[in-house]
């Protein structure tokens, strides 16, 4: 897969070296010399290009219309914007993600502007807070289709009416799937026979009409 990031700040480059260690092709953009040259000499398995991400001849220069997927991760959103639409509509990409730095400016990130999928640090960071403090309540991990999906997480209370049944048991509504269980540090691929067990931390994907559903399917007789 070949991945171009705009940004070479600390996700940038960490997106970057754990991409080439997966065996991708990365190209790695920013703006600011030194700071692609920082990148350069820490990252040997990507290519390292200094540009401005939102020029037009510096997405030709590293290859945008040959990439599958393009990462808008700069610290500013106006540029992550930009960025976007320029590899949607003048270049083709495929795939779109894009870093929302502000959270007044999120619902900027959207199709309109080029964006397949929109990473927001601070919905992170309250998805992790709310992972901590809540159990039974249904916690929304990262948002797909702009927002009309996400993947989400509940943690089966004790008094689950589902503990001890099994997945066959469950009355899930359309438009949500299980995903995974994770039980003792361990990740379950659930199976019709997979037993559920209080404290099992369940995931799965739902459109946001279902996450109610869903909550109920496990917490309701």
């Amino acid at each position: 897969m070949r991945v171009v990031i705009a940004g070479a700040g600390n996700v940038g480059v960490f997106l970057a070296r754990d991409l080439s260690s997966r065996h991708h092709q990365v190209v790695l953009i920013d703006q600011v010399a030194s700071v692609a040259d920082r990148a350069k000499a820490g990252l040997p398995a990507a290519t390292v290009i200094h540009g401005d991400a939102c020029e037009p001849w510096v997405l030709e220069r590293a290859e945008l219309a040959r990439a599958d997927v393009m990462v808008a991760a700069t610290g500013d959103d106006e540029d992550n914007l930009v960025i976007s639409l320029l590899a949607k509509q003048e270049f083709a990409v495929p795939r779109v993600v894009a870093r929302a730095n502000h959270p007044l400016n999120e619902w900027l990130f959207t199709e309109t502007w080029g964006v397949d999928v929109a990473m927001s640090p601070s919905h992170i960071l309250a998805s992790l807070v709310e992972e901590a403090v809540s159990v039974g309540d249904l916690v929304k991990l990262f948002r797909l289709e702009h927002g009309r999906v996400a993947l989400v997480e509940m943690t089966l209370p004790e008094d689950s009416p589902v503990a001890g049944r099994h997945v066959y048991d469950l009355r899930l509504p359309h438009d949500a799937s299980l995903v995974a269980l994770v039980r003792d540090g361990h990740v379950i691929i659930p199976e019709p026979e997979t037993p559920l067990v209080a404290g099992d931390e369940v995931l799965a994907i739902a459109t946001t009409e279902a996450e109610e559903a869903f909550r109920q399917s496990l917490t309701a007789d």
